[in-house]
């Protein structure tokens, strides 16, 4: 019996849509690199891109635990002298909420080609509503 090497004809995606309402970041983060690579299908390869399209709604009710609204800073740096910027994830939350979702989803996937390519099967919205109903995306319950 040979090993099973998929190929990009084995691929099948589907869409899925999540409800961040009320969900922890980290928890819920991890739930969706783990399906945006495909590791819950039994043909996951680490060379191959095999995950399904997740699509996030209501992330402006996201929840974090401690003190982290506070203390946790995201850090960009414009590549000129006294160029730091950092935002706190209060701030960040109540401006751009799904930014925060998506760079906590960035952070778990591979950094390379493969990696970026799985982010861009991920859709975040702010709100509760969202534009991609014409590709029937089924309910994903997270676990935790």
């Amino acid at each position: 019996m040979k090993t099973f090497s998929p190929t990009p004809e084995n691929i099948n995606r589907e869409w899925f849509v999540v409800d961040a309402s009320d969900l922890v970041l980290g928890r819920l983060a991890t739930q969706i690199t783990h399906r945006l690579r495909g590791k819950h299908k039994p043909e996951f390869a680490p060379h191959m891109d095999n995950g399904d399209f997740i699509v996030v709604v209501n992330c402006e009710k996201i929840k974090v635990t401690g003190n982290k609204l506070a203390d946790k800073k995201y850090y960009r740096h414009s590549g000129y002298v006294g160029g730091l910027h950092e935002i706190t994830l209060e701030k960040l939350l109540a401006s751009h909420p799904e930014r925060v979702l998506m760079n906590a989803v960035r952070g778990m996937l591979p950094k390379n080609r493969l990696g970026r390519a799985m982010l861009k099967k991920l859709k975040v919205y702010a709100g509760p509503e969202h534009p991609h109903a014409a590709q029937n995306p089924q309910q994903l319950a997270i676990k935790y």
